[in-house]
This record gives C-alpha cells, sequence and structure tokens, in this order.
C-alpha cells in the first residue's frame, strides 16, 4: 500500500514491443494494471495548441471495409509527423547550440585580450586580484603551451564544478566565469535555465584531458575557442549567417507541421469515437456463444418488451448493410431468473430518480417511489425552508439553469456547478415549493407580508367602543392602561377584534407579537406530526400493491393490514384529536379545551378518575382502538409464518408451471411457499407437472418466523420513532426562521436605523453584506441541511415501508454511454 499523505512518484518510460509479442506484452499490463498510455497524435496537436474538435454528433462506427483504409491513413499520418517533428528537433537543437555559441564568444572576449607581440600560441589574462595563479611573464619564461576549454554549463553545478577542477589539475588551472544575462533553452531537455559562461586555460595536454573528461561529467555545453580576433570575428559573422537560415527553415517546417496536425485534428474526434465503438461491439462479441455448427454467434440479452420491434429491426439493418443473405434473428426464451430494472426517465425525472437509485436500485418490477418523490420530495424540503423570499431566489437560479440547459459551458462545467446543472428541476421545484409555504407561513426575508388586511382589529379592544354592560364583563383597554402596560394582549372573545382567519396562511399580525414564537412552534409540531403520519400510512398503502401485483394476497392481509390497524388506532387517531380540537373549540372555549398530549398519554394509562376529554364517549372509543391495535400485534408478528407453515404442511412439494418471468427468487423459503399459494389463488391443478419441473427445497419455519419478528419489532418501534423524526420539519422551519430573523436584525435594521447623512452610505455595504450571508448562509448552507433531512425522511421513514431496493439496474449496451472527451482516454 502507497502512502496517503501525498501520491505516488510518477515517471515516463517508452515501451518497446516487438511485433510478434505486442499482444501478449499488452495483455500482462491489462492484467496487471501498472501504466497509462498516452496517445502520439494528440499529444503533439496539443503540443502545437491546436484546439481539439469535439462535435454534438457522433460518426457512426465505421463498417469493417473501411477499417484497413483508415489504419492505412493513420500509419501513413504517424509516419509523417514522426519526420516532421524530427527535423524540427534537430533544427531547433542546432539553432539553440548557434545561439549558445554566439552568447560564449560575446562574453569570452572579455575575459581574454589578445596582444599582437606575442605569438598566437600564447594568451595574455588580465590583471586578476583574486583568480590569477601565475602572470603571462611567468607562464612564459617556463615555456609552457596554454590551451584554452570554454563553454557553458548549468548555474547549479558550478560550485562543484570549479571543486572538481581545483581537486583534479592540483591547481594547474585557471577558471574564470560569468552569467548570462538571459535565460536559455537547454538543447537536450527544452527547459529554460540560467547558464554561466566558463573559460578554462591550462597548460599540458595531460591536464587537458582531465579538464575535458570533467566538462563531459557535468554535461557542460562545450565550444571552440577561437585562437585569434579575426578568427573570433569570422566565426561570429558565420553564425550569424546561419542563425538566420536555421530560422527560416525552421518556420516553415513549423508552419507545415501544423498544416498535417490541423489536418488531422479535423478528423481525430471522429476516429477516437469510431475507434470507441470499435472496442465496445468486440467486447460484446466476446460475450456470445457459438451454435453447434460454428456458423453463427448466440448471444442472449435482457430487452424491454415494449422495445422488441425496435430490436427486429435493428437486426434487420444491421444485416442488409453487410449484404449477408441468411439474415439475423431472434426469439424471446422463458427464464426464471430476475430480470434487470429498468426505469425510463427523462431530465426532468432523471434527478428523483437518481435520489431514489442511490439508496437502492428496485426490485423487478415493484414500485417506483420516484414517481411520488416528484412531489413529496420538494414539499417536504419546503416546509423545512419555508421563505418567499429564499424559496423566490433558488426558484430564479434553477429557471436560469434550465433557459440555459443547452449552453455547452454547463455541461462542462467544474463539478460542484454540474452537480447544480444536474438536479437543476429539482432546485426548480424546491424553490416553487419553498415560495408556497413561504406565503403559508407569511415569511419573507423573516418579515411578514400584508397582502389581504389583518383579521384582527386593535381599536375593538378599547372600552369606549362597548356597552357599559360589556366593559363590566370584559377585561378592556383605556388610556392609562395603554401607558402603563409593556404588553399588550389581544381577546379574541371580546366582539370585533377577531374578524376571521387571514385568506392565505398566517395572519402578519403575528410577527408584531411576543407570543408569536409559542404560536408557530405549536402550529408547525402539528403540521409536521400530520405530515408525517399521512407519509407513512400512504407509504404502507403503497406495499399493497406490490403485493396485487406479485399475487402475494396472503401478505395483504396477515402484513399490510395489521400494520395499517397499528399506525392509524394510535396515530392516526393523534391526527383526529388534532383536527378535532382546531374545528370544534372556538376563541370561547379555548381555556376549557384539553390538552391533546394529556388526553393521548391518558389513552394508554386508562386513568382512575374520569377527565372532561374532547368529545362524549371518548374513553370506549379509545378503548376499542387499543384493543384492535393489541390484537394487529399478534397477527403481524405470527400470522404470516403461521400461514406458510400450514401451507407447507399441507403439501409435499410446490410447484409452478408459467411461462415468462417468475417475479420471486427460489433461494427464498418463503417465496417457495408462495409458489403453492399461488396455485391456489389462480385455481392451478398443475402439482405433479411443478413437482417435475423444481425440486423441493427445505422449508425452514424458524427462519421465517425470525425474519417476520424482526420485521414486525422494527415496524412497530419504527412507527413510533419514525413520527418523532418527521419533527425535524418543525426544528428546522425554526432554525430557518430564526436565522433570517437573526440577519435582519443585525445587519438591515441597524443600517436602517442611522441617520439619513450617514444612512445611505452605510446601508449600501449592509445590504450588500446581507445579500452575501443570505446566499452562503441561509441558501446555501441551510438549503444543503433541509435537503439532506429531506433525503433521510424519504429514505428511512417512507421508503422502508414498501420499497425493498434490491434488484441491478438496466445497463443496454448503448453507444451513447461511450465518453465523447479525449481526455477521458489520453493523457
Amino acid at each position: 500500500m502507497g502512502s496517503l499523505f501525498r501520491s505516488e512518484t510518477m515517471c515516463l518510460a517508452q515501451l518497446f514491443l516487438q511485433s510478434g509479442t505486442a499482444y501478449e506484452c499488452l495483455s500482462a499490463l491489462g492484467e496487471k494494471g501498472l501504466v497509462q498510455f498516452r496517445d502520439y497524435l494528440v499529444q503533439e496537436i496539443n503540443r502545437a495548441d491546436i484546439p481539439l474538435p469535439e462535435g454534438e454528433t457522433s460518426p457512426p462506427a465505421p463498417p469493417l471495409k473501411q477499417v484497413l483504409e483508415m489504419q492505412e491513413q493513420l500509419q501513413k499520418l504517424e509516419v509523417e509527423l514522426r519526420e516532421v517533428t524530427k527535423n524540427k528537433e534537430k533544427l531547433r537543437k542546432n539553432l539553440l547550440e548557434l545561439i549558445e555559441y554566439t552568447h560564449m564568444l560575446r562574453v569570452t572576449k572579455t575575459f581574454v585580450k589578445r596582444n599582437v607581440e606575442f605569438e598566437p600560441t600564447y594568451e595574455e589574462f588580465p590583471p586578476l586580484e583574486n583568480d590569477s595563479l601565475l602572470d603571462y611573464s611567468c607562464m612564459q619564461r617556463l615555456g609552457a603551451k596554454l590551451g584554452f576549454v570554454s563553454g557553458l554549463i548549468n548555474q547549479g553545478k558550478v560550485e562543484a564544478f570549479e571543486k572538481m577542477l581545483w581537486r583534479v589539475c592540483k591547481g594547474y588551472t585557471i577558471v574564470t566565469y560569468a552569467e548570462l544575462d538571459e535565460p536559455l533553452e537547454d538543447p537536450e531537455t527544452g527547459e529554460v535555465i540560467k547558464w554561466y559562461v566558463f573559460l578554462i586555460s591550462f597548460w599540458g595536454e595531460q591536464i587537458g584531458h582531465k579538464v575535458k573528461k570533467i566538462c563531459d561529467c557535468y554535461h557542460c555545453h562545450v565550444y571552440p575557442y577561437p585562437n585569434t580576433a579575426e578568427e573570433r570575428k569570422e566565426i561570429q559573422e558565420g553564425l550569424n549567417t546561419r542563425i538566420q537560415d536555421l530560422y527560416t527553415v525552421l518556420h516553415k517546417t513549423e508552419d507545415y507541421l501544423r498544416q498535417v496536425l490541423c489536418k488531422a485534428a479535423e478528423s481525430v474526434y471522429s476516429h477516437v469515437i469510431q475507434v470507441k465503438k470499435m472496442k465496445a461491439i468486440y467486447h460484446m462479441l466476446n460475450m456470445c456463444s457459438f451454435d453447434v455448427t460454428n456458423k453463427c454467434l448466440i448471444a442472449e440479452v435482457w430487452c424491454p418488451e415494449a422495445d422488441l420491434h425496435d430490436l427486429r429491426r435493428a437486426l434487420e439493418d444491421g444485416s442488409r448493410e453487410s449484404g449477408a443473405t441468411i439474415p439475423s434473428f431472434m426469439n424471446t426464451i422463458p427464464t426464471k431468473e430476475t430480470p434487470p430494472t429498468l426505469i425510463r426517465t427523462n431530465k426532468f425525472t432523471e434527478g428523483f430518480q437518481n435520489i431514489v437509485d442511490a439508496y437502492g436500485v428496485g426490485s423487478y418490477r415493484e414500485v417506483n417511489p420516484a414517481l411520488f418523490t416528484i412531489i413529496t420530495f420538494p414539499f417536504l424540503f419546503a416546509v423545512m425552508f419555508g421563505d418567499f423570499g429564499h424559496g423566490f431566489v433558488m426558484f430564479l437560479f434553477a429557471l436560469l439553469l434550465v433557459l440555459n440547459e443547452n449552453h455547452p459551458r454547463l455541461k462542462q462545467s467544474q463539478e460542484i456547478m454540474r452537480m447544480f446543472f444536474n438536479g437543476r428541476y429539482i432546485l426548480l421545484l424546491m424553490g416553487l415549493f419553498s415560495v408556497y409555504t413561504g406565503l403559508i407561513y407569511n415569511d419573507c426575508f423573516s418579515k411578514s407580508v400584508n397582502l389581504f388586511g389583518s383579521g384582527w382589529n386593535v381599536s375593538a379592544m378599547y372600552s369606549s367602543s362597548h356597552a357599559p354592560a360589556e366593559r363590566r364583563r370584559m377585561v378592556l383597554w383605556n388610556d392609562s392602561v395603554v401607558r402603563r402596560s409593556r404588553v399588550l394582549q389581544l381577546d379574541p372573545s371580546v366582539p370585533g377584534v377577531f374578524q376571521g382567519p387571514y385568506p392565505l396562511g398566517i395572519d402578519p399580525i403575528w410577527n408584531l407579537a411576543t407570543n408569536r414564537l409559542t404560536f408557530l412552534n405549536s402550529f408547525k409540531m402539528k403540521m409536521s406530526v400530520i405530515l408525517g403520519i399521512i407519509h407513512m400510512t400512504f407509504g404502507v398503502i403503497l406495499g399493497i400493491f406490490n403485493h396485487l401485483h406479485f399475487r402475494k394476497k396472503f401478505n395483504i392481509y396477515l402484513v399490510s393490514v395489521p400494520e395499517l390497524l397499528f399506525m392509524l388506532c394510535i396515530f392516526g387517531y393523534l391526527i383526529f384529536m388534532i383536527v378535532y380540537k382546531w374545528l370544534v373549540y372556538s376563541a370561547e372555549t379555548s381555556r376549557v379545551a384539553p390538552s391533546i398530549l394529556i388526553e393521548f398519554i391518558n389513552m394508554f394509562l386508562f386513568p382512575a378518575s374520569e377527565t372532561n376529554g374532547l368529545y362524549a364517549g371518548q374513553e370506549h372509543v379509545q378503548r376499542l382502538l387499543l384493543a384492535v391495535t393489541a390484537l394487529s400485534v399478534p397477527v403481524l408478528f405470527l400470522g404470516k409464518p403461521l400461514f406458510l407453515l400450514w401451507l407447507h404442511n399441507g403439501r409435499s412439494c410446490f410447484g409452478v408451471s408459467r411461462s415468462g418471468y417468475t417475479l420471486i427468487r427460489k433461494d427464498s423459503e418463503e417465496e417457495v411457499s408462495l409458489l403453492g399459494s399461488q396455485d391456489i389463488e389462480e385455481g392451478n391443478n398443475q402439482m405433479e407437472d411443478g413437482c417435475r419441473e423444481m425440486t423441493c427445497e427445505e422449508f425452514n419455519f424458524g427462519e421465517i418466523l425470525m425474519t417476520q419478528v424482526i420485521h414486525s419489532i422494527e415496524y412497530c418501534l419504527g412507527c413510533i420513532s419514525n413520527t418523532a423524526s418527521y419533527l425535524r420539519l418543525w426544528a428546522l422551519s425554526l432554525a430557518h426562521a430564526q436565522l433570517s430573523d437573526v440577519l435582519w436584525t443585525m445587519l438591515v435594521r441597524v443600517g436602517l436605523r442611522v441617520d439619513t447623512t450617514y444612512g445611505v452610505l452605510l446601508l449600501l455595504p449592509v445590504i450588500a453584506l446581507f445579500a452575501v450571508l443570505t446566499i452562503f448562509i441561509l441558501l446555501i448552507m441551510e438549503g444543503l441541511s433541509a435537503f439532506l433531512h429531506a433525503i433521510r425522511l424519504h429514505w428511512v421513514e417512507f421508503q422502508n415501508k414498501f420499497y425493498i431496493g434490491a434488484g441491478t439496474k438496466f445497463v443496454p449496451f448503448s453507444f451513447r454511454l461511450l465518453s465523447s472527451k479525449f481526455s477521458d482516454d489520453v493523457a
């Protein structure tokens, strides 16, 4: 195992494969998974900064007759490219060496000056304060013959190079350095680095050989050093002429190479797609088998029944294009294997189906939750995110993505933006539903909107607007009460105070009330419980449709009905009490209204003392509901296992003679018993034929009983915990409203309270900061939190009531699934 601290060290390598062993070598590499191949053609096109075309249309797979022609064209193109590229690299290397030579001559001219009085085999060095070891007159008296080595060396090797010369030559050399003003490109590697020009003077041939070996060891670029000024001038003129000629030839070579690459780039997209399709075709052919005559390939495929006509037509078209005398054909065969699951989606439903598939791909032919998730998911999100302003901003963002969904930059955007783009229709409905719940909560950026006028009348609370008899009977206001009291309470029982409910949502006057949070908490908590119980009950009902489709009617009577009775007799009755109290009790009788929580607890405790209750005969109704609940539990625990045991003891073998697909798995004892019950329900009398078709499987009553007991305990306890889990709707809605109110109070309200002189200048940055925090905290962070909680409510609380999700996804052989990007296959 490699290091998790940082990535593995990589290197670029070349593989030289013999023609006869290339296939086996690549096969071994494929088994090991050690290397990533690079495409030579695409690499050269990218190096020339030529854009690679990526068309909207996909070219068809080439016929077999054109494969050899395409291979010859690509081979010719590759040979031509290699020759042109090789010539270009040689010209470029020669040019860089000549440029280095000119820089070396220019710099070394300042090192040594030629004195015409001496012989041409000796050089005069200028007075050097620190570097010179011997002056020229001393060397002349010794009769030493001087030699010179000049060239360029990498900046990082200068110090080590000088130390090596000193140690090997024992000080019998004089080295002079000078840094070039501008970095040059290395002819060997192409890297732009800093260079130093050096001039080494030595005496003696033996030392000269050592100096040259050291220069080779440090990869110095050594160039001939001219002996005279005339020779130096002549070399420089020749170099300038050659450099100009090389520039001209190099430009023409690059132009020709670019023309070849542009021509190749026009067809490289279609070639890449065609090769991918050919590879996919051969991969599918490897899944086929030969018939007994070895003249026909046989393939077994899963195909939707609605597409069988298109399948036959495709086989006919392929046979016609190939010119075959015997056409290809297909026929359906009966099977007992479970087919893969196919749910057809479009760009609108795809996002919701992905949410369901993330939990598990649906079993074959079971009810798909995605159909209902299209509505329930954005609605539950909006219950937690209910704000008209925030929802409208989210809706506008999603609408912008939907209107520009065909823009190529959005389809090729980065990962986070691509996630938003793929879920654009989910965001659209989430924003739209949030606008609706924001209107119900009457919440827009934490402020209420008075669209229809409040249903509460403050002036009716004054004593002057009532008769003397009403003043003595009711607690009313006067001027002294208004002046002394910090908090005033509106009494809806006073005539004229409450004139009727607000037409849509919460009355805006609650935004001014000090007990606003208490009122909204009670409303949202009850609403969360009602929505949760309805959502879970709907999930149990959907399970009935699964049992009907798979012909498991005994599951309806022994599982679904007891589950519904358990749910409705306890939690359905809780909804009844909430709605009943809302409808029966008014403002005049609100003080004597019993507590729903106390009544619900007393339902299980059977208190000795009688309570007022919500309605007459409440105690008898609650005892009847508890009795039904108590009876449904043992039926849920033991009904199904005992029924299957009775079926098993009544028969020695179970079999079914059916054509087409068997909608069950053979390895389940429960479903083996189901095969027998299916005969009873359908009136089939094919017991002997069924026994001959399949072997008897062992019936394990203990395992079936244990499985049903675990399921029943999970359901009964889950009804309680799942109902409490839906209270997250209330909690997140409260948190969102409070965060929005805090942002408004700490920012916008502060800016609005400043006087007009500085208020306008302060309000602009305050509003900008408010907008930024609203987007990042309330829209993104709070939106993501509500999104995750909505997913959890669907996966755990809703789908586990009916959805198994143990299927395999139908993955068709389709060229549309092939990637059309070069970056996915080439480096």
